[in-house]
């Protein structure tokens, strides 16, 4: 399993999707990058919303216009992201897809599923998310 640093916001905080700035600069670089939105249901749980990659401004910005994800926006939804080269990004973005189960977007680049490290422990993960996925 590759252990990834995924992004949080000030004080160690997870960014609100729609209170990220993606104007500034800092963004101006962030291509390479794999991303999760999701929120945390009444129990405490992340429900993943979307699974992605590229670049984080141009994906992010148009996912916070995206009428399937801002359906869920009264939920809070909060994003965080990870760079990783770039050979083993669709790789990575399968296997989140296969343990995570996003609720927008099923279509995942036909690689072999990569492990790598959740932003958020499995054990708090719901029953729909498929905990025990192994690749291929």
């Amino acid at each position: 399993m590759i252990n990834l640093f995924w992004a949080k916001g000030k004080n160690n905080a997870w960014c609100s999707l729609d209170q990220v700035d993606f104007s500034h600069s800092y963004y101006d670089n962030f291509k390479g990058y794999i991303y999760i939105i999701w929120y945390w249901n009444k129990f405490g749980e992340p429900v993943t919303i979307k699974v992605g990659q590229g670049n984080i401004r141009d994906r992010l910005k148009a996912h916070n216009t995206d009428p399937q994800i801002q359906a869920y926006a009264h939920l809070n939804l909060l994003v965080t992201w990870t760079s990783l080269p770039s050979n083993l990004l669709d790789g990575a973005e399968a296997y989140l897809g296969k343990i995570l189960k996003p609720t927008v977007g099923s279509l995942f680049p036909d690689a072999k599923p990569i492990p790598v490290s959740l932003p958020f422990p499995m054990d708090l993960l719901p029953s729909r998310v498929d905990q025990q996925a192994r690749p291929y």
